[in-house]
């Protein structure tokens, strides 16, 4: 009587069991990708692939460094997902989706502001759209040195007074969310980049005052509004730590303090995640 109990396998013909383990290698591997455990509305996201590995997000071609390094930004409303497209050296190219969590933003009231700053005149109007003009074109640099990647440190440690996201009611009427960070320091405490790179714009603007962009490679940017003295020029490298000026209450201000503003490209990010405990 024949044994049915365990029947021996099929055999593959010797030709097409020699091509198996050619054809399982010249399938393209994925790519490798590593970024935060959790990613918030408003935060600059930083990740690394396997280097030559091409990144887009959400149809955007993100610059990527030689080790791999990358960095992208989400605003104060994005979500509930984004979507990054990973094209490997090897060629294969997949799909990831990222889930983007939800937060709550504060409601902050400012009194006592002078009437030309909350709803400014025809005249003024046209040299702010001017300013936002140079902002927008210092704010779409991007270099290659990833600066951004070596963290970012304090330009000067103080009270917050105000913070990203919150809904503005200046004298009574509703305006933009603020999208930055707000330390209430003494006019004239000395003011430090927070990451290496480069000015890309030096200026005293109607609304900011004096103000300061650096770029951090990789269109990461920070803003630094409101300061009495400018030590820097557009142009000019800077290193992390450097002393960049001085903090004052120029533009539109109830009172003496650093707006850190932080960027990718042209969407606001929110500084206090990227900045030490």
């Amino acid at each position: 009587m024949a044994n049915h109990a365990n029947p021996e396998p099929p055999r593959l013909p010797r030709r097409a069991a020699l091509a198996l383990p050619a054809l399982l290698l010249a399938r393209p591997a994925a790519a490798a990708l590593v970024l935060p455990e959790r990613i918030t509305q408003g935060a600059l996201v930083t990740g690394r692939a396997d280097p030559g590995t091409r990144v887009t997000f959400e149809g955007h071609a993100l610059r990527v460094s030689p080790q791999g390094v990358f960095a992208f930004g989400l605003g104060r409303d994005a979500g509930p997902q984004a979507t990054l497209t990973l094209a490997a050296p090897g060629g294969a190219r997949e799909e990831r989706r990222i889930a983007v969590v939800p937060r709550e933003w504060d409601i902050q009231r400012l009194e006592g502001l002078p009437g030309r700053m909350v709803t400014p005149d025809a005249e003024a109007l046209v040299r702010i759209r001017a300013e936002q003009e140079r902002l927008n074109a210092a704010r779409r640099t991007d270099t290659a040195i990833p600066h951004f990647a070596e963290g970012f440190d304090w330009p000067a440690r103080g009270r917050i007074s105000g913070v990203y996201g919150s809904q503005r009611i200046l004298n009574g009427q509703p305006r933009a969310p603020h999208l930055g960070l707000d330390v209430a320091v003494p006019v004239g405490t000395p003011l430090v980049a927070a990451a290496g790179g480069r000015v890309t714009l030096a200026e005293d603007l109607y609304f900011t005052g004096n103000t300061l962009l650096i770029e951090h490679g990789h269109g990461v940017t920070t803003l630094y509004a409101h300061m009495s003295r400018l030590d820097v020029r557009q142009g000019e490298p800077v290193s992390r730590g450097q002393v960049i000026g001085a903090s004052g209450a120029t533009g539109r201000v109830t009172g003496p303090h650093l707006h850190l503003g932080l960027f990718w490209l042209a969407t606001s990010l929110d500084p206090r995640p990227v900045l030490p405990g």
